[in-house]
């Protein structure tokens, strides 16, 4: 059976660094951070107490006061970048599309972590009255929701469901998306993840972990993925989706094209319920895998987009599984952790750095590594890897790799190309 060819025809976002894919790119580029206090609630008794907020979204703005009250925060977010990614892409302009070969699969890591705690916190302190829950409890904290809503939003009848694999989440619903195309299954799909966990629940939970960055005198420099002095890693927040179209489909209505997605790859650590292992044994099988499946040699990848959180371990490991895979090559590679500047994203992250490595490609620039400093290097990263610190590098981006890594070992590695008729 051939296989079909897979071409990126829109995008869209809601981010820390920016409400659009424009403006987010611009300021990843210009190495601008999105971490400052935080906003959504009182922290000031929280071990952390910044994050990467969305900034400037206003609801308001995008739905009416009726449907508001049945969406989670997260769910705003990935319906907004849905549309944005629909439009870009001009999709609905297609007047004989067919709906039944459109699906979607835009995924969370947690889901309506906001509405769950709402509703536990009404009842713990209203217990005598019995249980009285808002009927809108259930669908507005369930993490496949929002998948719904786009779907009946455009009337798209295709495959609709989502991947969850904590922060893996969005990246398999990307290579998902990618193989129900290839095999002929549907047209195009919308895909990509969002996360709005930025709550007393999720960073408690992280904070119990030890997993988050504790910087609070410098919230910006917080971020700081391969350098010694790195602590944890930053929450984010906000959505990212992708319009992926099988090729012959998007060149017959004239749709502009960005990038050719043309591999997947996956794994699993079987190791350690939070941390990666420490040979980075999953992440190396995953990016074996996607190049593998693309059918590309390791000296074709021009840049790789890390999942590079800024955890003590995980930089590490992925340090060691970059250097396994790609050997002498990797000192020939940019690679680089957008983290740095939108922080950890959840089940959107995936997503967002696929669009920054689609982004990269067609445009031939890196976005860089952020905050690292002089001399602040760890005795178990090889720094002769161009980590692309502190500024973004003009290269020639023939072919992106992005990895997305998350808790219960999952892994998730897709490959991008620039497009060639």
């Amino acid at each position: 059976m051939e296989l079909k060819r897979v071409v990126v025809t829109g995008l869209g976002a809601i981010t820390p660094l920016g409400n659009d894919v424009a403006t987010t790119w611009q300021n990843a580029i210009n190495g601008e951070s999105g971490a400052g206090p935080i906003t959504h609630f009182d922290a000031s008794k929280f071990k952390t107490q910044f994050a990467c907020e969305v900034k400037g979204f206003n609801a308001a703005q995008h739905f009416d006061r009726k449907v508001l009250r049945t969406l989670d925060l997260y769910a705003q977010y990935a319906i907004v970048a849905a549309r944005q990614a629909v439009d870009d892409s001009g999709l609905e302009a297609k007047e004989d599309l067919d709906k039944t070969r459109v699906g979607v699969i835009v995924t969370a890591g947690i889901g309506g972590l906001h509405t769950f705690e709402e509703e536990a916190g009404y009842y713990a302190t209203h217990q005598e009255q019995g249980p009285k829950y808002n009927p809108f409890f259930i669908p507005k904290m369930i993490a496949d929701i929002a998948s719904g809503h786009i779907s009946m939003q455009y009337g798209y009848h295709g495959p609709n469901y989502v991947t969850l694999s904590a922060c893996a989440s969005s990246n398999h619903s990307i290579i998902d998306s990618f193989n129900l195309i290839r095999l002929g299954k549907v047209d195009a799909m919308v895909t990509g993840g969002a996360e709005a966990a930025i709550y007393p629940a999720g960073v408690g939970g992280f904070n119990s972990m030890h997993a988050l960055s504790t910087r609070n005198d410098d919230p910006k420099a917080a971020s700081r993925p391969f350098s010694a002095s790195r602590d944890g890693f930053v929450m984010g927040e906000g959505a990212a989706v992708l319009v992926l179209e099988e090729y012959e489909h998007a060149v017959a209505r004239g749709a502009k094209i960005y990038a050719e997605v043309v591999g997947g790859g996956m794994s699993a650590d079987a190791y350690h319920i939070t941390a990666t292992h420490p040979e980075g044994l999953g992440a190396k099988l995953a990016m074996t895998n996607a190049l593998a499946d693309a059918e590309m040699k390791a000296e074709e990848i021009d840049y790789i987009n890390t999942h590079g959180t800024s955890t003590p371990v995980g930089d590490v490991s992925e340090m060691k599984a970059i250097k396994e895979v790609f050997g002498e090559h990797a000192y020939k590679l940019n690679v680089s952790s957008t983290k740095s500047m939108t922080g950890h994203l959840l089940g959107a992250t995936g997503a967002l750095e696929a669009i920054f490595s689609v982004k990269a490609v067609q445009e031939d620039i890196v976005p860089p590594t952020i905050n690292h400093e002089e001399g602040d290097n760890d005795e178990n990263i090889d720094y002769n890897i161009n980590f692309t610190f502190n500024k973004a590098q003009k290269r020639t981006v023939n072919a992106a790799l992005s990895n997305v890594f998350g808790f219960g070992g999952h892994n998730a590695t897709i490959i991008v190309k620039k497009f060639v008729k």
